[in-house]
Order: structure tokens, then C-alpha cells, then sequence
């Protein structure tokens, strides 16, 4: 069986459990018409995650569980905060359409690094964020099939570094938009629904 290296290419489907204090919730599914693909060694993935299909081969099923220090991390304290309402006004009325608890918007720092945030409180004079990611402190239980494995195309490679850098593309590789995500960004476009369209 090959070492898995950067130039392979893997297509799996999968459930995706959260696991904390004993109890486990379905978060997240990639089912075999709309699959998860990631090549390995491009830091696309979790390095634990690739490395549990280090012995598997195509058509294998696979039940794992990875450690919040393997994925997440722990909850951090010092990234809950309150930031002023006025940021979130637009031509001077506060934008309560995005902003509500409950909800992720879409936020930049001062060096032009974007992130989500959840918006978990809103009060009279501030906005109270999370910047946590939303499964920062537990496991992630993973139980699914391997589609697909080979070594990778140069199309495929130069599609992920498209991703990682910004520019677009797409890791489904899914039909409805071809890996290619050309002008489905917004998923209402093509019908692409994938969800690792960027």
C-alpha cells in the first residue's frame, strides 16, 4: 500500500459527530454525491485526519475519532469580547438584518486576516463576539467510506492552492460545478450547494 504523500488525492464521505462530556451530536455530513476530496501534505486538512487514511485504500469504510488538540483546541476565553454597536451601523442605523445572537458574520482585524464570528449577545451600547471556533473543545468523531484515491493531477494541486491563497476553486469535486466553483460562489449560481465552495 503507497504512503500517503502530497501528491495524493482522496474522495470520502462521511458523518461528522462533536463529542463532549460523553455526548455525541451529528454536525455535519459529505455524502457520496456531494463528497469531501483533499489532497494531503497541503494543510487543507487536519494532519490527524490525513493520517488515518495512511493504510486505507479506495472503497474502505472508516470510523475514527480525532482529540480536540488534534483539530480545534480548547475554548478560549479571551476570544469571547465586546466591540462597539456603532461598527455595525449602516448610514447611521445599527444593521439588526446580520446582527443577532445566534448568527456568524463575516469579520476582518487590523491586518487584513478574515475570520467568523458569533454574535452572541446585543446590548445597548455594545456587541458581544465569538471568535471561538464552534467545535473548540470537543472530539470530532468521523464515520464514513473512502470513494476515492490516486495520485494527484497538477489541476488538482493548483486548484487547492487557488483555495489556501484566496483565489477561488473548489475541493468537492462535485457535478453540479465541475471543481471548478466558476462563478458558484455564492451557491445560488449553478445550483452548487457542496459547501467547501469558497
Amino acid at each position: 500500500m503507497a504512503e500517503i504523500n502530497p501528491s495524493k488525492t482522496i474522495t470520502v464521505s462521511y458523518d461528522m459527530y462533536t463529542e463532549y462530556e460523553g455526548v455525541k451530536e451529528l454536525v455535519e455530513q459529505a455524502t457520496e454525491e456531494h463528497p469531501f476530496q483533499f489532497t494531503t501534505g497541503l494543510g487543507f486538512t487536519f494532519e490527524a485526519f490525513e493520517e488515518k487514511f495512511k493504510d486505507l485504500k479506495e472503497g474502505d469504510t472508516f470510523q475514527f475519532t480525532l482529540t480536540k488538540d488534534e483539530t480545534n483546541g480548547d475554548r478560549r476565553d479571551d476570544l469571547v469580547f465586546d466591540v462597539d454597536k456603532n461598527i455595525f451601523c449602516i448610514n447611521g442605523k445599527f444593521d439588526d438584518k446580520q446582527i443577532y445572537p445566534g448568527n456568524v458574520i463575516p469579520l476582518v482585524n487590523a491586518d487584513g486576516q478574515r475570520m467568523n464570528g458569533l454574535v452572541v449577545e446585543v446590548k445597548e451600547e455594545a456587541v458581544t463576539i465569538d471568535l471561538n471556533h464552534p467545535y473548540a473543545g470537543m472530539s470530532l468523531v468521523f464515520d464514513g467510506k473512502v470513494l476515492s484515491m490516486h495520485d494527484a493531477t497538477k489541476e488538482e494541486i493548483q486548484a487547492l492552492i487557488n483555495i489556501i491563497t484566496g483565489q477561488g476553486g473548489c475541493s468537492c469535486g462535485c457535478d453540479s460545478c465541475g471543481g471548478g466553483c466558476d462563478g458558484c460562489g455564492d451557491h445560488d449560481h449553478d445550483g452548487c450547494d457542496c459547501g467547501h465552495c469558497h
